[in-house]
């Protein structure tokens, strides 16, 4: 059975830059460009309109903002399946960590290249991150103000997902967290899910963010 293409949307106010990235997405066969914006304020209405797959957002735009765009997305009331991956031109960038704690599924710089611009679509598409746990962490070590020591924060966790939050934490994936713990990846995949539902957070970017901002990988 041929699986349905993968719908992406484009929201980006640089004209030449989006002309590149249409180019590269429209010579992709599983993949499907279903509509773009110019600002972030028609990027709302787009995703409300579509549902695309994947909106690939660009961070800098008039009228809204992808940072508020994100931010308002992931808020409606019937948030949708749409898996927002954030454009910038810089990689160290205090607006990205803005992005993934506003519930974006990662983020790309502009330089990447089209191979790797495409594994990563695919990549979130299948429900994963795309942003290497060393950024993240780099990132938000330097951009967001920890609390003081919080264990109340991982109150709500079993001591077995306790272990597993801090590996993810500190950047490790299923196999190497499975070794470590003497785990079936299976097993670390059902506690991360189950961490993920405990901490209402919506992806592992997100609960690398949590650990920093709770200071609990001290």
């Amino acid at each position: 059975m041929t699986r349905a293409p993968i719908r992406i949307a484009l929201a980006d106010d640089q004209p030449l830059f989006s002309a590149g990235l249409k180019m590269i997405l429209r010579s992709q066969t599983d993949m499907d460009l279903v509509g773009e914006a110019v600002n972030g304020a028609a990027a709302v209405e787009l995703v409300q309109e579509l549902c695309p797959d994947v909106l690939l957002m660009d961070i800098r735009m008039p009228v809204m903002d992808g940072i508020t765009a994100t931010k308002t997305i992931m808020a409606a009331p019937i948030r949708p399946a749409t898996k927002i991956i954030v454009l910038t031109t810089i990689q160290h960038d205090e607006a990205v960590v803005r992005a993934i704690q506003a519930g974006a599924a990662g983020f790309l710089t502009k330089d990447t290249t089209p191979d790797f611009l495409l594994a990563a679509i695919r990549t979130v598409h299948s429900g994963h991150s795309v942003i290497a746990p060393a950024i993240t962490n780099e990132l938000l070590r330097d951009y967001t103000t920890p609390a003081t020591g919080n264990d109340a924060a991982l109150a709500d966790l079993s001591g077995r997902e306790r272990d597993v939050f801090l590996l993810t934490a500190k950047g490790l994936g299923n196999a190497e967290i499975a070794d470590s713990l003497v785990l079936s990846e299976a097993t670390v995949k059902s506690h991360v899910g189950s961490i993920l539902a405990k901490l209402k957070l919506k992806n592992r970017i997100q609960l690398v963010a949590f650990a920093y901002e709770n200071n609990v990988l001290n």
